[in-house]
């Protein structure tokens, strides 16, 4: 079984309602931020009704987490109607509060339908493959092909993404949707800096998100080409904002992502 998946097949934890995520590694290691996510949406999607999709999600980043011990996730049934439910979902090692999220699911219904996005001319085939934006992370990097191509400066400034899973994946389709929740979450603050010059890789400033959200909109294939393409409109007071669209290869909007991440100077050193 690939590292990506036995990380997103949560098991049964001792009480009702409760899971446990596996750990990433390796020991000593700051915990990736997208595995808390992942790991959220597929515990409280184990407590819903398969007909029920997730519409979106929204989760706090309280404390960082340790990559080489597993994670205990509490799942509360905030609301289960005739067609929708709720969740909140907390996360925790060793005691100690990580992440707290909510998590709503709704049966698809008919509608009117939009979402289309214009691709870039220069395709993920065209790109050799880079890797992250930044230190690798506690991630199954060996299971991704990951091709960015950043655009523009300043406030003008654009990262496109591309990535695709290389490991046979079962057709399932909450799978592909959590694997696109946990790969998204790549430095995806990173761009904030980018706007100003500086990047997460050259460590100039502290970094990390401390608030995420998507909203779900089409299915999502992570075996195929994605592109999560983002930008970000504001930061202030030491903090920065992203906003981005996961989008299939087909131009279609699968997903809308925002992000509220820590962007500030690092203090001096302290003179002796």
């Amino acid at each position: 079984m690939s590292h990506l998946l036995e990380l997103l097949d949560v098991a049964a934890g001792e009480r009702a309602d409760t899971w446990i995520g596996a750990p990433s590694g390796p020991a000593g290691k700051r915990a990736y931020g997208g595995q808390f996510a992942a790991q959220s949406l597929a515990a409280a999607a184990r407590t819903v009704d398969g007909d029920r999709p997730p519409t979106n999600m929204h989760l706090q980043f309280l404390r960082g987490g340790e990559a080489g011990d597993p994670v205990d996730y509490d799942v509360t049934a905030v609301y289960d109607g005739r067609t929708t439910a709720s969740r909140r979902v907390e996360s925790r090692q060793a005691g100690r509060l990580l992440t707290t999220a909510t998590v709503s699911f709704a049966a698809p219904m008919a509608g009117p339908e939009h979402g289309h996005h214009r691709l870039p001319a220069t395709g993920p085939d065209a790109l050799e493959p880079t890797g992250p934006p930044g230190p690798a992370p506690s991630v199954p990097l060996d299971e991704l092909d990951i091709r960015i191509a950043d655009d523009g400066s300043g406030e003008g400034f654009v990262r496109r993404l591309w990535w695709r899973v290389t490991v046979d994946l079962p057709d399932d389709a909450l799978l592909h949707t959590l694997i696109a929740v946990y790969v998204t979450d790549l430095y995806m603050i990173d761009p904030a800096l980018q706007v100003h010059g500086h990047s997460m890789r050259a460590r100039t400033h502290r970094s990390g998100t401390t608030d995420s959200s998507v909203w779900f909109h089409q299915p999502v294939r992570a075996d195929e080409w994605n592109l999560l393409e983002s930008t970000s409109p504001a930061a202030a007071r030491g903090r920065g904002m992203i906003t981005a669209s996961l989008v299939r290869a087909d131009g279609v909007i699968a997903a809308t992502l925002a992000q509220e991440g820590l962007i500030a100077e690092r203090e001096p050193p302290s003179p002796h």
